[in-house]
């Protein structure tokens, strides 16, 4: 009696545990625009950065390319919705602060990587992009990501699409959840090593993005995941028509592999085909 009890505590403990990482399924029309894209990651540039990443110049060889676009957006200091993927311009250009220390003028008075290339206006990459290009819109983590969320979603309102949103900070994707139901969303994770490694994070923080316990609050309808092995809910989501992103995809890449495991994937630094037949 006692083991068929036990057995019964465990099973609903499971089923608990199930229900809290399960992702959400996409309606076909949300997801079919993205199934089997090729999406090029941060717009089609030069690894050299000749052609450096998230320009308009980047976006438009995506586009003339026939490729989907991967792109980022965040706030600057006086409440412009850049497209620009560092928490700070150092890497990128001459000066060193983080991008919401400086106000759009300011931002877009410094070359990229010592071009004639500056930092665009998420409007202006959207009128190179819309109705040409699928495109996944990275919204980064920033504690003032209410007014971003807000931002972002007002100016995806006047376009054709398509597009969707996507994030690495769970409370992104439950204000989409909340406020724009009808977006196609997604969560963005590492494994584990990377949040304990790169990421910095506690054991505690690092497991939580892993395992996705968060889902039952943020309900994404897609995971992007990078390396490492995959978390459970994705194996469960694919049971259930949720779709999986992988990035980033590079010329060493188990391209094959890559195919057979994602709906959708993510590219740099190479020139695939364009689309493929999602396995």
């Amino acid at each position: 009696m006692g083991w068929l009890i036990t057995g019964i505590v465990f099973f609903f403990l499971l089923l608990c545990y199930i229900l809290l990482i399960l992702p959400r399924r996409p309606k076909a029309a949300q997801a079919a625009p993205f199934t089997g894209l090729m999406a090029a990651h941060r717009g089609l540039y030069e690894k050299d950065q000749s052609v450096p990443e998230n320009t308009l110049e980047a976006f438009r060889r995506a586009a003339e390319n026939g490729y989907g676009v991967e792109l980022d957006v965040q706030l600057s200091k006086d409440g412009a919705v850049v497209v620009f993927h560092d928490d700070t311009v150092d890497r990128m250009t001459d000066r060193k602060g983080r991008v919401d220390s400086f106000t759009l003028a300011e931002l877009q008075a410094m070359p990229l990587k010592g071009t004639a290339h500056r930092i665009p206006l998420f409007t202006d990459v959207m009128a190179v992009l819309d109705g040409v290009s699928p495109t996944i819109v990275e919204l980064k983590s920033t504690n003032n990501y209410d007014e971003l969320c807000r931002k972002t979603l007002a100016i995806l309102r006047t376009l054709k699409g398509p597009y969707c949103v996507e994030s690495f900070d769970p409370r992104i994707v439950r204000w989409f959840y909340k406020n724009a139901p009808d977006l196609f969303r997604g969560q963005l994770t590492e494994a584990y090593s990377y949040w304990r490694r790169e990421g910095h994070l506690p054991v505690w923080r690092s497991l939580l993005m892993h395992t996705l316990f968060i889902n039952f609050l943020t309900h994404p309808q897609f995971i992007a995941f990078g390396r490492g092995r995959r978390p459970l809910c994705m194996l469960l989501g694919r049971m259930i028509g949720t779709k999986r992103v992988f990035w980033t995809e590079r010329p060493d890449s188990d391209h094959d592999r890559l195919a057979r495991l994602y709906d959708c994937r993510i590219f740099e630094h190479c020139r695939p085909e364009t689309r493929y037949k999602v396995k």
